[in-house]
């Protein structure tokens, strides 16, 4: 398989790469899309002369057992442009076969043909799906399809896509048309297939029925022979086989010299060899139709340039042949479900049951983590560690996390991210839901540990938190504070506001707790209730009882310093009974004890468990409760609906973006009048600017557009110089202009060539500046702040990932600490918040439809009460850059 592919003919002139993708198939192996090529011939004959009589018949209307040389070439040399053909395939073999051919300009007839082994899979709307993107792309508005009544499969492919698909019966061919510019409902169809798709692959890796560990030594201190010994020793309800060269017998079991040697078929292959020899067994599992790799094997990517090439050459064969890898330098994953018991990890025994679901990327963090959660007492539901994060990543275990019953909360501790677009997609659907908790030390490329695949990134911290926040994600600062949150959204209910009871049994214990409620947002609730130092557990119920009761509580801290009388237990108790009797999430200081701790945990009466969970300090617990109250706000609060502004022209952007590349392929800083042109197809007016040099120029420019008028420079020297003044205003006579005119070019001549604009004056307002930037990494980030000081000084700069909803845009005016300017500060008029919010929404619109422009600048946004004006706008556009989450399913 290795040399076949290496041995591969070079694809023609003209060959779009940028179509290629492994796809997740609906039973969760992996296919590779690909577009046809010119070799393809004699694939394309294999993959005909397999196919059932009644498949064929299907496809082209006649019994055609074996196509012509002439009818296959012609499949196989397209222009990719009018004739596109699409081939996926496994282990080089082709699988399917999707195309189009341009029958106008706008529409195309489009065909399909799967093999009858693969049917069933998904594949054809796989295909579907990325040749409507590519046709779109080029154009192409309407497809059109023939297919026999009685291929209903096929014809399902087209009804079950979310398009609206019209039939037509004549002459014993039903005839079918649709539009295919992506809908609401074809997005939600696309988002389910790739939900569905992935969290079944993840099926493969936590409930496998059968394994295999390839490396299994009979060396005690081995890497195999601690990972099948782990296996086995949690009593793993399926087969276990033991692959070594070299031994008859590994633990008991017997040793097969190979994976294809097996007799059973295998579902997960754990690899714990050396590097060097990965490769061949990634192939000896492809040969016995493994469905997942978990590869422990270090000395890939983290090692150097050349384990960077092997571990690209595992992802390509690994793929190639369908299957999925978790790895390299792998921990190793554990499924504590009892229907598996599954502790395929180096971790010695496996952590108690529980509803916490945990991802690590490393192996040294994974053990900290395992470790962390087996000192506080917290129930694992599933643990893995993706290693170098060559292909699976949390991304997949969060799709599987979203239908799981046996997961509440998950945590995920996340060294680098390869996708932020599709992780918080993802994560938002699984906070709608369940506590997403992440550990994330920092978002650039130098925190990128060895090893991992990640893009550069030029976005500032600030994007990657208000891309969680819009995700509902808790964001947390190391794995202590992870399993703080953990704790309390695992096992009691989230709080309903933000109004805090304090109980406790210290005067400064009690002010403490209460001033960390108020550093952390949180309204404490008539005051700490400070209980007598030796204070009964009775005491403490009674307290408890009052506190619980009252309507303008929603939720109890106890805070509690245990004294020479007062029994731990009874207190303990009290707390405990107490939360049993109510819906408010209940949590509690212990000095020194932290955790899930026995004598809190009970049992109701309808079998209920409950856990109050306990704090080794109130500032521990209140950072916590904080967190809870924050992520119920945002689960409860309406998320809106995503922003479509009337008066846009995607068309004519693009048409206006694909022309200025073809002109400067590498991409430039656009004139105002392209700019103008740009934005104005997105229904933003950019404020009327007439280009001067002399002063007889500015006057005639004033006396055309009237007074009160702006002079500005535009010197690249005055736009990125603050400190420099290159604005003249509210200049109302032709003296004025001259004056200010000449003033202004004597004293810019010497630092550079002089070039002004003249613009009408604006109502008085508050200046604004919104722009979106392109990054390699997270796609389109949307920014907005006031201008002046607080951008330029103070960073107060609010950001968005696009696609953004109403709310979004909102919360993004919001979020920068100088927002009540605009709202009538200091007796100013407020202004029109609707129309800035229209606004922001057109750039998040162009940003997300666009990805050629690297840059897009508004600045400065007069926002005043009647509306909005666009005083000043830059563009620039690069050759279009590859995104992390294209519109198609694709794993990247």
């Amino acid at each position: 398989m290795l040399s076949a592919m290496s041995e591969a003919p070079a694809p023609p002139a003209g060959y779009p790469a940028q179509w290629e993708a492994d796809v997740v198939l609906r039973d969760g192996s992996v296919a590779h899309l690909r577009p046809i090529t010119p070799g393809d011939v004699d694939a394309v004959h294999r993959f005909h002369a397999g196919q059932s009589a009644e498949s064929i018949y299907m496809r082209f209307f006649a019994p055609l057992r074996q196509l012509s040389d002439r009818d296959v070439t012609r499949f196989t040399n397209v222009d990719y442009h009018d004739r596109v053909a699409l081939v996926a395939t496994v282990r080089g073999d082709i699988i399917g076969i999707g195309r189009y051919d341009r029958v106008t300009p706008t529409s195309a007839e489009v065909a399909f043909n799967i093999s009858d082994s693969y049917q069933g899979r998904g594949i054809g709307s796989v295909l579907l799906e990325h040749l409507a993107v590519i046709a779109w792309e080029s154009g192409v508005e309407e497809f059109t399809a023939e297919v026999l009544p009685q291929n209903r499969k096929m014809i399902s492919v087209f009804s079950d896509a979310g398009y609206e698909v019209s039939r037509r019966f004549e002459d014993g061919v039903v005839s079918l048309t649709f539009q295919i510019r992506p809908t609401e409902r074809s997005e939600a169809v696309r988002l389910s297939r790739e939900h569905r798709a992935e969290s079944v692959s993840m099926h493969s890796v936590l409930f496998p029925d059968s394994i295999a560990v390839v490396g299994a030594s009979r060396r005690s201190d081995s890497i195999g022979h601690h990972i099948l010994s782990n296996i086995l020793a949690a009593d793993f309800n399926g087969a276990v086989h033991a692959v070594n060269r070299e031994a008859m017998e590994v633990l008991g079991l017997p040793a097969h010299a190979r994976v294809s040697e097996i007799p059973d078929d295998v579902d997960l292959a754990v690899v714990a060899v050396p590097a060097e020899e990965v490769l061949e067994v990634v192939a000896d599992c492809a040969e016995a139709g493994v469905r997942t790799l978990l590869v422990v094997s270090a000395g890939f990517a983290e090692s150097g340039p050349e384990g960077e090439e092997l571990q690209s050459r595992l992802l390509a064969a690994a793929r190639e042949s369908g299957m999925r890898v978790l790895g390299p330098n792998s921990f190793g994953v554990i499924n504590n479900d009892p229907a598996v018991r599954l502790n395929a990890s180096l971790a010695p025994e496996l952590p108690p049951p529980g509803r916490l679901g945990l991802f690590a990327q490393s192996g040294a963090l994974g053990i900290a983590v395992l470790a962390s959660a087996a000192r506080r007492g917290l129930g694992i539901s599933v643990f893995a560690s993706a290693g170098n994060r060559v292909d699976v990543s949390g991304n997949d275990f969060m799709q599987y996390w979203i239908d799981d019953d046996g997961t509440d909360a998950v945590g995920l501790y996340l060294e680098s991210m390869g996708n932020p677009r599709k992780f918080s997609r993802i994560a938002r659907r699984l906070a709608s839901t369940k506590p997403v908790i992440v550990v994330k030390s920092g978002v650039s490329s130098y925190g990128v540990p060895p090893g991992h695949r990640a893009r550069p990134t030029r976005v500032r911290p600030e994007a990657f938190d208000a891309m969680l926040r819009q995700a509902g994600v808790i964001r947390v600062e190391n794995v202590h504070q992870m399993f703080d949150v953990a704790q309390l959204v695992a096992h009691q209910p989230l709080p309903q506001g933000n109004r805090v009871a304090i109980v406790g049994n210290s005067d400064a214990l009690g002010a403490l707790s209460a001033e960390a409620c108020v550093s952390w947002g949180l309204q404490v609730a008539h005051g700490p209730v400070s209980l007598p130092s030796d204070a009964t557990g009775e005491r403490f119920a009674e307290a408890l009882a009052d506190a619980f009761a009252d309507p303008d509580v929603d939720s109890v801290l106890t805070c509690f310093i245990p004294p020479l009388v007062t029994l731990d237990e009874d207190v303990a108790t009290a707390v405990r009974d107490a939360a049993m009797k109510h819906e408010k999430p209940c949590l509690t200081t212990f000095l020194g004890m932290r955790g899930v701790l026995e004598r809190l945990s009970g049992t109701t009466d309808d079998g209920r468990t409950v856990v109050v969970p306990a704090y080794a300090m109130p500032e521990d617990a209140v950072r916590a409760l904080a967190a809870a109250t924050r992520y119920a706000e945002w689960r409860a609060r309406d998320r809106g609906i995503p922003v479509l502004p009337a008066g846009i022209d995607r068309e004519a952007a693009e048409t206006l973006v694909e022309r200025i590349l073809e002109e400067s392929p590498e991409g430039r800083r656009l004139t105002l009048q392209e700019v103008t042109e740009l934005l104005g197809s997105y229904g933003i007016e950019v404020w009327g600017s007439v280009p001067v040099r002399t002063a007889d120029e500015a006057v005639a420019a004033a006396q055309a557009i009237g007074y009160p008028v702006v002079i500005k420079s535009v010197a690249p020297l005055m736009r990125h110089s603050p400190g420099l003044s290159g604005i003249r205003v509210d200049l109302r006579s032709e003296a004025q202009l001259r004056e200010a005119f000449e003033g202004l070019n004597e004293r810019l001549a010497p630092m550079s060539a002089n070039s002004f604009v003249i613009q009408r004056m604006a109502t008085p307002g508050v200046a604004c500046v919104v722009r979106s930037d392109e990054d390699p990494l997270f796609g389109p980030v949307v920014s907005f702040s006031i201008a002046g000081p607080p951008t330029e000084l103070l960073g107060d700069i609010g950001h968005r990932i696009p696609p953004l909803t109403d709310v979004d845009v909102s919360d993004l005016i919001s979020s920068v600490k100088a927002s009540p300017m605009l709202h009538g500060h200091r007796g100013a008029a407020p202004v029109h918040r609707a129309a800035l919010a229209d606004l922001i929404a057109r750039v998040s619109v162009l940003a997300d439809n666009l990805p050629e422009v690297a840059s897009l600048v508004l600045n400065p946004v007069n926002a005043h009460v009647g509306g909005v004006d666009v005083l000043g706008a830059e563009v620039t556009l690069a050759p279009t850059p590859r995104r992390t989450d294209p519109g198609r399913r694709t794993l990247t």
